[in-house]
């Protein structure tokens, strides 16, 4: 193991999770396995602390769990890149659609918020 390996806490401090995020996603299976010392602890590699901010990354765009299982087990498969690339252009379309939404909910907002603040004069 590399001396730049990093604890559990040092990886939620650098990433903005909780050790128990960290926790979850292992045991759901969204990370690599995780180095361990000689004492147990988990040793964080920086290849993991990136995979760390791609998942962080895709559930701030929406994704569920079981969504990110089944990408992550599309990676770990050889020969799917073609299937990979859909699930994430899916996804993308999905994020899209919903940024579209809510793009148009801000604009409806500005409307009101201009209205009452002529109103308010």
């Amino acid at each position: 193991m590399t001396a730049t390996a990093l604890r559990i806490g040092q990886v939620a401090e650098a990433t903005g999770l909780s050790e128990e995020t960290l926790r979850y996603y292992e045991r759901e299976g969204l990370l690599a396995s995780v180095d361990r010392d000689a004492s147990g602890h988990r040793r964080y590699t920086a290849d993991a602390v990136a995979w760390v901010g791609l998942v962080t990354c895709m559930r701030d765009a929406g994704l569920g769990i079981a969504d990110l299982r089944e990408f992550t087990a599309l990676l770990r498969s050889d020969g799917r890149e073609t299937e990979r690339s859909e699930f994430l252009r899916q996804r993308r379309a999905e994020l899209a659609a919903r940024a579209d939404a809510l793009a148009a909910a801000i604009g409806v907002l500005d409307e009101k918020i201009e209205h009452y603040a002529q109103t308010a004069d």
